[in-house]
């Protein structure tokens, strides 16, 4: 009576728990798990096909990650799509064992080719079925991506110039006709044995970089990811408005944002009606961080069937220069692998097809620090 009781129950110290477990080993698992994320992951972005290997895929903003698999990363196509193309496949092979035993001199006798097509059209059901369908925008993905490449190329460039100017400091070292004074040639030195330290530090590995004392700046290019999602809603003066006329208000509506593309305008617009100091002091961090107080937004683009409109903006965090830019470096390491979330609202009265109209956005940003 008593091991019935929701309260407190004494369980069994004979019995086998092993099927109560969540994840179990067989015995002829070598150490593979078949869910793992392959090297190369095929996807499908509102049908443009990318290929996508696993460590870029890892380096991306963890927004943006977020952005495009809300529910997780999902293998081999929709997740509602398995039940019924496994279904599929399985009648097409009973059928094809079963169902065609009649047929089998016709169909030899017809085409010579007819098992290199079954095989070749069996081969795309299968690649098919490796492809991930992600509903992101693909040109979005492509600018950050190509900005990826851009700061890839510029670490490996700045590589190769520390190696140089070690290899210098060692010429300078050994040659004894020099014309520098001392001095300069104790900080040529001090340079060229910093560079040569730096060339010589080790890729961190995952333990050094989950290590208290590891230190991304030094050997990672850091890069800041602002993103920005904006949901507008459209009061138009005119109370009755057919369907077709309103979808087309909204697309003009969304078409009249987005060409209004400056980063820091509407934050700014929204300072200067609540004095907010915070927002401000974000402005200016982000602007002795590396960007400019007028830039524009690097992608910018409506969502298909929304009222919606993603931007994207990055650039290089700035770590050295005239003014001293390491203690907001230092600041913006916060953000790393953290997005930070802003949201506000705004509203202005525009002109639009000729009418007044009542438009009213809610922008939402997520700041956080990349590193490639």
């Amino acid at each position: 009576m008593a091991s019935e009781s929701p309260i407190a129950q004494v369980h069994d110290p004979n019995a086998d728990y092993e099927d109560d477990l969540i994840y179990q080993q067989n015995d002829d698992d070598d150490g593979f798990e078949q869910d793992a994320i392959p090297q190369i992951l095929k996807l499908d972005l509102r049908g443009v096909r990318v290929e996508l290997d696993r460590d870029t895929l890892v380096s991306l903003p963890e927004s943006l990650l977020i952005a495009m698999f809300p529910n997780g990363l999902i293998l081999g196509g929709r997740q509602d799509d398995y039940e019924d193309e496994d279904y599929d496949r399985h009648s097409r092979d009973s059928v094809g064992g079963n169902g065609n035993g009649g047929d089998k001199s016709s169909s030899g006798t017809s085409s010579g080719h007819g098992g290199d097509g079954t095989n070749s059209s069996q081969k795309e059901d299968d690649d098919d079925f490796q492809v991930t369908y992600v509903d992101f925008d693909p040109v979005c993905l492509e600018y950050v991506l190509q900005f990826y490449r851009q700061a890839q190329r510029l670490s490996n460039d700045l590589q190769q110039q520390n190696l140089a100017s070690a290899a210098e400091g060692d010429d300078l070292d050994g040659n004894g006709s020099t014309s520098l004074s001392p001095a300069a040639a104790a900080a040529a030195a001090a340079a060229a044995a910093a560079a040569a330290a730096a060339a010589a530090t080790p890729r961190p590995t995952m333990s050094m970089a989950n290590s208290p004392g590891y230190y991304p700046l030094l050997d990672k290019q850091p890069i800041i990811v602002l993103r920005e999602e904006l949901e507008y809603f459209c009061v138009p003066s005119q109370k009755k408005l057919s369907v077709t006329d309103m979808a087309t208000l909204k697309l003009q509506c969304g078409q009249y944002l987005r060409h209004h593309d400056e980063i820091f305008a509407a934050l700014q617009k929204s300072i200067a009606r609540e004095n907010n100091m915070a927002e401000q002091h974000l402005i200016d961090m982000l602007c002795d961080a590396g960007f400019s107080r007028n830039d524009r937004w690097g992608h910018r683009a409506l969502e298909p069937m929304r009222t919606c409109i993603i931007s994207m903006g990055l650039v290089l965090l700035k770590t050295t220069g005239p003014d001293n830019h390491m203690p907001t470096a230092q600041k913006l390491l916060l953000f790393w692998r953290k997005p930070a979330r802003k949201c506000w609202w705004d509203g202005n009265t525009v002109d639009i097809q000729g009418q007044s109209v009542r438009l009213w956005a809610r922008r939402t940003w997520c700041l956080e620090l990349a590193l490639v």
